[in-house]
């Protein structure tokens, strides 16, 4: 008895069904991790602490750079027209929290500055840190 071979070629296949699903994890692994990213993109040297407590929300930012050029989130204000700046913001989002990011190397005046207007509107300003 003889064994008969049939004449089906072999084609080498590569199942490519779960690609799919690896491409859709991917990209939801990259759109939650670029979400999680700081809005502020102002590049500043903080003054280190060894607190590590974190603000839960996200209130608003006032940045000051080393010469002196102020934003509020990632907007350019002068600082003539901070304060009304400030009322605006804070009355419009119903949150009197303002997170200050100064640079380490900047004068305490300035710091004092922007403290006397927080008081005058009735804010409660936060110094931004980094980590040690």
């Amino acid at each position: 008895m003889a064994i008969k071979r049939r004449n089906k070629r072999f084609h080498p296949e590569i199942p490519v069904s779960s690609m799919s699903d690896i491409m859709f994890f991917l990209f939801l692994f990259f759109l939650i991790i670029s979400t999680l990213a700081n809005p502020n993109v102002i590049k500043l040297t903080l003054p280190k602490a060894d607190s590590t407590e974190t603000t839960k929300k996200d209130h608003l930012s006032l940045s000051v750079t080393n010469d002196k050029r102020y934003f509020l989130n990632k907007d350019e204000i002068d600082f003539a027209s901070l304060e009304q700046e400030l009322a605006a913001r804070t009355a419009a989002a119903g949150d009197n929290v303002v997170v200050i990011r100064i640079p380490a190397d900047l004068q305490v005046q300035d710091l004092v500055d922007l403290m006397q207007i927080g008081v005058k509107l009735k804010l409660n300003f936060v110094i931004a840190t980094a980590r040690q």
